[in-house]
């Protein structure tokens, strides 16, 4: 078994820091934009596998069902030796890739990127014993400030799966697509999951259940802020709203206000008001035509070599770096 290594590129407060930021940067401005990533504490994350489990939430089993019928195509039409995973967790999907890889006999190298030290260890040791001879190169990082410190060893692909990409509004979305060719070389590779356009109905179904666990997910950023920071917000004065976004094809998750409101943020020594029915908007999931994006993957220095779109609920966007 090669050995596993693990370099971090965050401070140990970096997490409270970022946070310190972004919260301040959310409530000084109308309307009220907090990051998604702070969805995802342990709870959060616990909570959103309930979510992938849920009979109207079809983009986990829609992915995986692709990544089987097409990871062998994929392995073979990248020729890449190293497989990059940004946001990878226990990179449970991944491991569809890494067996057809694998088969090839191509496979040298796993770079498994996450900002949980503690995940990444647990995962890497995990794949090293699965597959023996693998190098496991972890990163401990935010992808979207440290994809300079990746590895350079190799033929290299990035996977970016579970529609992620959907998260970002538009214009971090073309610079996040722009940073991931700068640090490719021509001819490596990218595999993005992007989830498709539809009927809309189905889509804010999969959003919107009738048992409240999608509305726990996004509360749970209010219950993230009150233990880290100090805060009083009151998760009952709050009601949890997807709505469909038809200018830009994506559907918003909003907290609304039920009534006006002062909120105590200790850390920050901020008084947040808040009026009734004044929301917070906590995450986006964008739903792509094919045409948009692949011309944004294009725009951004890359050539596209496949969607694999199975029954059109959901892609996987192969494209390398021109």
């Amino acid at each position: 078994m090669k050995k596993i290594s693990l370099q971090s590129h965050l401070t140990t407060d970096w997490a409270t820091g970022a946070m310190r930021e972004d919260v301040t940067r959310a409530f000084a401005h109308r309307p009220i934009v907090l990051p998604p990533k702070w969805l995802y504490d342990d709870h959060g994350s616990q909570i959103f596998d309930d979510i992938t489990r849920l009979v109207d939430y079809y983009p986990t089993e829609a992915e995986r069902t692709l990544l089987a019928t097409h990871a062998a195509d994929i392995a073979e039409r990248t020729g890449a030796t190293t497989v990059v995973e940004l946001g990878s967790g226990t990179s449970d999907k991944t491991r569809t890739l890494l067996d057809a890889f694998q088969a090839t006999g191509q496979l040298e190298r796993f770079v498994p990127f996450d900002v949980s030290e503690a995940t990444l260890r647990e995962a890497a040791e995990m794949l090293a014993k699965r597959y023996p001879g693998l190098a496991v190169d972890a990163v401990a990082g935010d992808f979207t400030l440290h994809l300079p410190h990746l590895p350079a060893e190799g033929q290299r692909m990035i996977a970016f799966l579970g529609g992620t990409l959907g998260n970002f509004y538009e214009e971090e979305r073309r610079a996040f697509l722009g940073a991931l060719a700068d640090t490719l070389e021509s001819g490596e590779s990218i595999l993005l999951g992007v989830d498709l356009f539809k009927d809309v109905d189905r889509i804010v179904a999969a959003y919107n259940d009738d048992t409240g666990v999608s509305e726990a997910f996004n509360k749970n950023v209010l219950t993230v802020i009150n233990r880290e920071l100090g805060a009083n917000f009151d998760l009952d004065s709050f009601t949890y709203m997807p709505m469909w976004d038809p200018t830009h094809s994506r559907v918003d998750m909003r907290l609304l206000s039920l009534v006006d409101q002062t909120v105590r943020i200790n850390d920050l020594d901020l008084n947040v008001e808040l009026a009734a029915n004044e929301e917070i908007r906590v995450e986006i999931s964008t739903k792509f035509r094919p045409h948009k994006i692949i011309g944004e993957v294009t725009d951004a220095g890359f050539e596209l070599t496949e969607l694999f779109a199975g029954n059109g609920d959901f892609g996987l966007l192969l494209a390398a770096k021109s």
